[in-house]
């Protein structure tokens, strides 16, 4: 089965469940859960955290990711300035304090950590708000948005709390993407030569936003879906990139038509990796058609696009899945990453660990593609990329 064929079925699937008669918007249709693995799951620890939950979003994202489900967690407190939304994340988190605004959240004592799922604008904002406040910080995508001065203060506070950070980037919990990481992380795969990734969302007409943030977005403000396709996968990142961009012709997407004066609609960039290898990492809003995050990789040892393939048909790919889920705990949307990626934080805080996507990662993946749109507004001129590290 080649690549073409395995995304096509993807594309063909059904739609999850929706709360009225419009289907979930792309990324939100609900994975299966696999019940009999969660029989299997331990628990790390007996100990609970309190978190609080920032914004309910156009989405019901605050809630989507199921901490209100996950043993050891107690949603202790949740916010959102529209009140409406924040009597539905309290009632869907079980929860009886609330806040009028995140900062009142933040400024709350009593709660450990803070998982910001606010509009793209104020996530960094806040999360080094809360960092220092001596929170630890779950955030949604992006970590920054189009700032590389955002981006270094959020290291820095990171850096000097002593606290955790985790972007939830669902990628990294795709089966596909999570097979390639295990593979790559015991030697499976050598060196990865060359890697692309891609995030299609249609925009035809404009997705509801606090303060219409999406409207116009330039392609690669929003790159950790498709990014994570290499830095996801290696732990490593990208140092230098050429990005050529296509003008919507769109009209809500046009630059006289957007706040960010953008006129792109897709961006395409091609990175240099910290391996030497190159990456093509693509974002579109104005391609109609199959949707969703896909990637593949070619390496020194074989190609996985879908499954991996070493070249030789007597080697069969090794049988790796996704660790189980706590029992009540729902894989969810983008995948049946929700659950992990909130399961993941929880437990490198309980352990004490640093959490799979990390800071370092988060702003890799994050940075590359603010420099990206500035290589695109450019021409495609070849620009150096900042670099994080733990």
């Amino acid at each position: 089965m080649d690549c073409r064929t395995i995304h096509n079925q993807r594309a063909k699937e059904p739609m999850g469940p929706a709360t009225d008669d419009t289907p979930p918007v792309q990324g939100f249709e609900l994975a299966e859960t696999d019940t009999e693995a969660a029989k299997t799951w331990e628990p790390v620890s007996n100990r609970r955290i309190r978190i609080g939950i920032a914004g309910q979003g156009v989405c019901g994202f605050g809630a989507a990711f199921h901490f209100q489900h996950r043993p050891n967690v107690i949603v202790a407190a949740v916010a959102d300035l529209d009140p409406d939304k924040r009597a539905k994340l309290a009632t869907a988190c079980r929860c009886e304090t609330t806040y009028e605004s995140c900062e009142g959240l933040i400024a709350d004592d009593t709660i450990e950590a803070v998982f910001i799922a606010t509009d793209a604008p104020s996530h960094a904002r806040l999360a080094i708000a809360a960092l220092k406040a001596g929170k630890h910080v779950a955030s949604a995508v992006p970590a920054v948005f189009g700032s590389l001065e955002d981006a270094d203060a959020l290291y820095e506070a990171y850096r000097a709390s002593g606290r955790q950070y985790m972007m939830f980037e669902t990628s990294y919990y795709h089966d596909d993407l999570h097979r390639m990481r295990e593979m790559y992380r015991s030697g499976a795969l050598g060196k990865v030569i060359y890697a692309e990734g891609e995030y299609w969302h249609y925009f035809g007409t404009p997705l509801a936003a606090h303060e219409g943030w999406r409207t116009g977005l330039p392609p690669q403000w929003y790159p950790t879906h498709s990014n994570a396709y290499y830095i996801g996968v290696t732990g490593g990142s990208f140092t230098e990139v050429s990005c050529m961009g296509y003008p919507s012709t769109i009209d809500h997407l046009k630059a006289e038509n957007n706040r960010f004066g953008n006129p792109f609609g897709t961006e395409i960039a091609l990175f240099r990796t910290s391996e030497g290898g190159m990456a093509r990492m693509g974002v579109s809003w104005d391609t109609p058609g199959m949707g969703g995050e896909r990637g593949r990789i070619r390496t020194e040892k074989g190609t996985f696009c879908g499954d991996f393939n070493s070249g030789n048909p007597d080697d069969a790919a090794p049988v790796i899945t996704r660790p189980p889920l706590p029992p009540g705990v729902e894989a969810g949307g983008h995948g049946g990453s929700h659950g992990q990626l909130m399961s993941e934080f929880v437990e490198a805080l309980l352990q004490e660990r640093t959490p799979l996507v990390d800071i370092a990662q988060s702003l890799n993946m994050t940075v590359s593609g603010i420099v990206a749109h500035e290589s695109a507004l450019k021409g495609g001129e070849l620009l150096k990329i900042p670099q994080y590290t733990l």
